[in-house]
């Protein structure tokens, strides 16, 4: 099992180093945003997949030691730890406790803080939402709450039910069809719920810094996520129209926190593929491109599962 573990740290650590600029090169211009979305959180599932699976197979091994003292790497350590400390079952005792708490007390705090971050971010923007449907007003013909404001804006709030908000100064700069495309932007990432998603990748970017796998994700997952939402909207009201609206809202503007902006995200790449649309063969590059690494890296951590269930490991030499 050990040989298994290993595998699975040396997969989750190639991913680690090598997956951001491999993925950050493949996706950053947007050619394929759903997919490149797709291949980001494979990569981040992958890791974290492989991490809980080198944790429970390490643990499994020393659980397994009393019956099998002499099989593994595990037993040999514990048998030269044995002669020099003496008392197996007391080294047993020690070495499995302090990886078992490791293991445990590490994971507590990745999931306590994952679980404190969405309960925060959800009970935020769910309060957000109420209060902008409390303060805002409609209009006719704007499918959206109406909030008196100076700074021109329009973002969504998830919530029960969600909010698409918009400020008077964004219908002062916008004509009927920008508004009418802007809002199909925000739309569209509540139907994607685009908010969830960005949730979780930055309450583990947050929670594991030095991990560039979490922080890159993160950022270029939330720059995909305003591509996707603008394709969905430039299919029903056109390219030019959205890309005219969301000039018109580039200026600086605060938007709450958990909330998604149509113009306060990569604006400028957004705009020049909006502007100038790739060739459709390069596009089609891209996404077989993207859905490969998407599907390579979610079979990778299955395929060692399956090969160590079936007693194939073999990854590592022999002696381990």
């Amino acid at each position: 099992m050990m040989s298994a573990a290993a595998c699975f740290l040396l997969f989750s650590g190639i991913v680690a180093v090598a997956g951001p600029p491999v993925l950050r090169r493949l996706t950053h211009g947007g050619l394929a945003p759903r997919l490149g979305v797709l291949a980001w959180t494979a990569a981040i599932a992958a890791v974290v997949l492989s991490w809980a699976m080198a944790a429970l197979l390490v643990v499994s091994d020393l659980l397994r030691y009393r019956t099998l003292p002499g099989g593994s790497m595990i037993g040999a350590c514990l048998a030269r730890l044995q002669e020099t400390v003496g008392g197996a079952d007391t080294v047993f005792e020690m070495v499995g406790v302090t990886v078992a708490a490791a293991v445990v007390s590490a994971t507590a705090w990745i999931g306590g803080r994952l679980a404190v971050g969405l309960v925060r971010l959800r009970m935020h923007t769910h309060g957000h939402a109420r209060r902008a449907r409390l303060i805002g007003r409609r209009v006719r013909g704007v499918d959206a709450v109406v909030i008196d404001n100076a700074e021109r804006v329009a973002y969504c709030a998830a919530g029960r039910p969600h909010a698409v908000v918009i400020t008077t100064a964004a219908l002062a700069a916008l004509d009927d069809r920008q508004v009418q495309a802007v809002l199909a932007h925000e739309r569209a990432h509540l139907a994607g719920h685009h908010a969830q998603i960005l949730a979780v990748l930055r309450v583990l970017a947050a929670a594991l810094p030095p991990i560039t796998v979490f922080t890159a994700g993160a950022i270029e997952v939330a720059r995909l996520l305003e591509m996707c939402a603008d394709d969905s909207a430039a299919r029903v009201h056109g390219s030019r129209t959205l890309l005219t609206g969301l000039i018109a809202l580039s200026a600086p503007a605060q938007v709450p926190d958990g909330a998604l902006g149509a113009g306060n995200i990569a604006l400028l790449d957004r705009a020049g593929r909006l502007a100038s649309p790739p060739p459709r063969s390069a596009k089609m590059r891209v996404r077989v491109l993207s859905a490969a690494v998407a599907a390579a890296l979610s079979a990778a951590p299955i395929i060692l599962v399956v090969l160590e269930v079936t007693g194939n490991m073999w990854c590592l030499p022999a002696a381990w």
